[in-house]
């Protein structure tokens, strides 16, 4: 007997970059520069009592520690296993299935894949060729959601600021704007979450180092949030982890803009050594930087066979095969150029 299953769903591949184990691993853009101390003691200080009951449903504390830290009212506030459940549990709270879903290409990976996993259908729209995002043909699809990532993953390059008041003013539904690596950048759009149709999308796996514990938010619009909640289930962030970046939120703040100042002088640095590799980078606003290079899988995989994780992307639209290459303390750095060295020559 052949099992039932949806017909939508048999041609979705799992989610699997290359992930062989190795001694240094920069393929995932996370703060490689230790643990937020509040977060640590936190960690430490857990109970079993504390382990054994499910969490107050909703992550409330949570909310309280995310609204202090953007200045928002708690009620502006929904959190989620990650940013990409956040992602994935606005799609479903807007979008019924065989409605149209866009977004920028290149961008975060896990578009199409939310996309066809929620029964819409992506509509994947090219960045222009200075990297910003094209906004008139966003708003050509008529997508009653549009998501934008800045700065975007896998690129690093940021969306003018110009762009994206327009695409808010002339949306059509709700643009959903993915800030990840806000803590990195120049800019961040933070203040667009005022607006009746905008949810900002953030994440605790980045700048504040706690990705293995899978916490994320998004702020925006009361009524906007409450339907997001909806969509997301009560008991999406686990005690241990809403504690955890609660107390981060509330009190490593310092640290967390201390480790990202650190990040973004690695990056500099990491850019004129690939300089001399006769490498350019495209302009990075995030804590890794994005190479150009054709041929980059096979690239990655001898880097890989030297102890180095990088990622790699085969055909990026405008782009062609690119490395990314997340920045971490400078010994880890030196390990990757020197397999990078190793593998053009």
């Amino acid at each position: 007997m052949s099992l039932p299953s949806r017909a939508s769903y048999r041609d979705i591949p799992l989610y699997s970059p290359s992930k062989v184990k190795c001694g240094v691993d920069l393929s995932d853009n996370t703060n490689l520069f230790g643990m937020p101390p509040a977060a640590e003691r936190v960690l430490r200080e857990t109970v079993t009592t504390q382990v054994s009951r499910y969490p107050v449903g909703y992550a409330p504390d949570l909310k309280q520690a995310v609204a202090r830290y953007t200045g928002v009212d708690p009620s502006w506030v929904t959190t989620g296993c990650g940013s990409d459940d956040v992602i994935d549990s606005t799609v479903r709270a807007f979008l019924e299935p065989g409605e149209l879903f866009a977004f920028p290409d290149p961008t975060f990976v896990m578009m199409p894949y939310l996309s066809k996993v929620n029964g819409v259908r992506g509509a994947a729209v090219p960045l222009k060729p200075d990297f910003d995002i094209d906004v008139d043909g966003l708003l050509a699809t008529g997508a009653k959601l549009i998501y934008v990532c800045s700065p975007n993953n896998p690129t690093g390059t940021p969306a003018s600021r110009a762009a994206l008041e327009r695409l808010v003013d002339h949306a059509p539904g709700i643009v959903l704007l993915d800030e990840a690596y806000a803590e990195f950048a120049r800019e961040s759009h933070l203040d667009l979450a005022s607006r009746p149709n905008v949810l900002v999308a953030r994440t605790m796996s980045k700048a504040f180092g706690l990705a293995g514990m899978r916490v994320g938010y998004a702020v925006g619009p009361p009524t906007l949030v409450a339907e997001v909640e909806k969509a997301r289930g009560p008991y999406k962030v686990a005690g241990l982890s809403e504690r955890m970046a609660a107390a981060a939120l509330s009190e490593d703040v310092p640290w967390m803009k201390a480790r990202a100042e650190e990040a973004l002088a690695v990056r500099a640095r990491l850019v004129a050594e690939l300089e001399t590799l006769g490498l350019k980078t495209l302009p990075s606003e995030a804590n890794f930087v994005m190479v150009p290079l054709p041929g980059a899988p096979a690239v990655a995989e001898r880097m890989r066979q030297r102890d180095v994780n990088v990622r790699a992307f085969q055909g990026l639209k405008g782009i062609g095969d690119a490395l990314r290459i997340g920045c971490a303390p400078w010994t880890q750095i030196e390990a990757a150029l020197g397999a990078l060295r190793e593998t053009l020559r």
